[in-house]
């Protein structure tokens, strides 16, 4: 019996010297050095008595080492568990509790902090450094270079990823072999990616983007990538000339915008640049195009589907869009209350089907039923509509749906205004309790660099654009929007902030 996702990602490689990861120091790791580390750490997981089906919690520093943690598991039958590096050892406790992990991989830094849990819970821990260094790969090096595949099914569990939890504790979701490696193929075809591609990886490895999205594209086309630890500026402008493609945040492209070095010249030999895990400004997209001449692709997915969306590789790429469902994937817009299929052009919550959807919530069935129908759509929680010529808009959150006197407001219909003000970098529209309408809206306004946006232009400016019970009670400034580690602005946390501002 084979092993589907080691087998279509990795094991097609063994033995190849072709460069796999080129490090910023100019090292270059080949595909075959690169599963024999993986084999030596398969090993040392063996040794410690781990057996296919048990979790293994990585929080470590992105490292060629650490992706080929990622390889072992796979090899090993394990389910990997990738954890957000800024999480604390409280944060930390949740989740290695309720995955029962049986090893924990972590930063010799946190050694000390996270033996007592890793104790109490029964867990092994190794340490696993930035630069490589650490217990892990101290015992890897004493391994062979060589691991027996254990076999798996397509449906056997491959990795966990836990949502944010804004709205709760985390969940656990479970991804399967055949839904990483499915979407990994689909995305070599739509975005045309071959063994002869350079990607551009400046993206961390705990998260969806990162990991199953960037890393396994590359693994299945059979190309190389451009590995840096993080984004950093001079180093991304110092790989661009031998790069074919770059995924990344939006961040990363207003990053590039605001350095002069980043020219036409300086990304002649780039196809490619794709963005995701927040919505991309309208005006990037014009700025990125008119100095590169490029024009970024869109997608759209999430930690329980992957990817469910992509605007073309060929063919007009749509701003403000996430282009259409992808070959194998279903999506429909329902009505929240009754779960019907709405009109193109109707704004409802976005469902999904296809091998790309996850299993379910580890150990939490009721919110697994509560999200995954019978038949198979997983209601994402995402409000969007389809346009006429098929394109998926995404509206915002369901949780961030403000209900103000009864209407039903969606913040981003708002906000494509705001942004569009003299002086006007980027917005957010929250909802915050109110006496009289139970919500209204508060729009938070981020100014460009040195301007000063004139609030009451872009009060009249709403006021002309919307109906009156969509106009902002006020309108805030800030320097800057909380966000996440994949750039997604954490509109809980504004609202936090504003809740008691129409109080009383």
């Amino acid at each position: 019996m084979a092993n589907p996702l080691y087998d279509g990602l990795f094991g097609a490689h063994a033995g190849q010297s072709t460069p796999f990861l080129r490090l910023a120091d100019g090292q270059v790791i080949t595909h075959g050095a690169f599963l024999e580390s993986a084999a030596r750490i398969a090993n040392v997981m063996a040794d410690l008595g781990l057996a296919p089906g048990d979790r293994v919690a990585a929080q470590v520093e992105k490292s060629p080492e650490a992706l080929a943690l990622y390889a072992a598991c796979a090899q090993a039958g394990l389910v990997f568990l990738p954890l957000n590096t800024a999480y604390t050892a409280d944060e930390l406790q949740y989740f290695i509790e309720n995955s029962g992990a049986s090893l924990i991989v972590c930063d010799g830094r946190s050694d000390a902090t996270l033996a007592p849990m890793a104790g109490q819970f029964g867990a092994r821990i190794e340490s696993l450094n930035g630069d490589g260094s650490g217990s892990l790969m101290d015992k890897a090096r004493t391994m062979p270079a060589e691991f027996a595949t254990v076999p798996r099914t397509a449906d056997d569990l491959a990795a966990f990823l836990y949502t944010s939890g804004t709205t709760g504790r985390s969940k656990g979701a479970m991804l399967t072999q055949a839904n990483l490696l499915s979407n990994a193929r689909t995305l070599v075809k739509e975005w045309r990616f071959t063994a002869g591609d350079v990607l551009l990886h400046a993206l961390p490895i705990f998260h969806t983007h990162g990991l199953f999205v960037a890393t396994n594209v590359a693994l299945a086309a059979g190309s190389s990538m451009i590995f840096l630890p993080k984004f950093d500026l001079d180093q991304v402008i110092a790989g661009l000339p031998e790069a074919t493609a770059m995924m990344g945040v939006p961040t990363f492209y207003t990053r590039l915008l605001n350095d002069d070095r980043f020219t036409r010249d300086l990304t002649a030999h780039m196809r490619l640049f794709i963005s995701g895990s927040a919505p991309l400004l309208a005006e990037t997209h014009v700025q990125f195009e008119s100095r590169s001449g490029h024009r970024i692709l869109e997608r759209y997915g999430m930690t329980e589907t992957n990817m469910n969306t992509s605007n073309p590789y060929e063919g007009e790429r749509r701003a403000g869009t996430v282009g259409f469902p992808l070959p194998g994937v279903e999506l429909k817009i329902t009505d929240p209350e009754t779960g019907k299929t709405l009109p193109d052009g109707e704004i409802g919550q976005i469902e999904v089907r296809g091998p790309n959807v996850f299993k379910g919530y580890w150990q939490m069935p009721e919110k697994t039923a509560a999200e995954l129908r019978d038949d198979g759509f997983f209601i994402t929680g995402d409000l969007g509509r389809i346009d006429t010529d098929g394109y998926v808009h995404i509206v915002g959150r369901n949780k961030d749906l403000i209900i103000s006197g009864g209407y039903n407001i969606y913040p981003k219909e708002i906000e494509l205004v705001l942004d569009d003000q003299p002086g006007v970098l980027e917005s957010a529209v929250i909802g915050v309790p109110h006496p009289d309408f139970g919500e209204t809206v508060l729009g938070v306004i981020v100014p460009e660099k040195g301007a000063a946006p004139d609030t009451e232009a872009m009060m009249q400016a709403v006021q002309q654009a919307l109906a009156r019970f969509k106009h902002p009670r006020a309108l805030v400034m800030l320097d800057d929007l909380p966000r996440n580690t994949m750039g997604k602005v954490q509109k809980n946390l504004l609202r936090d902030s504003y809740k008691d501002m129409f109080a009383g």
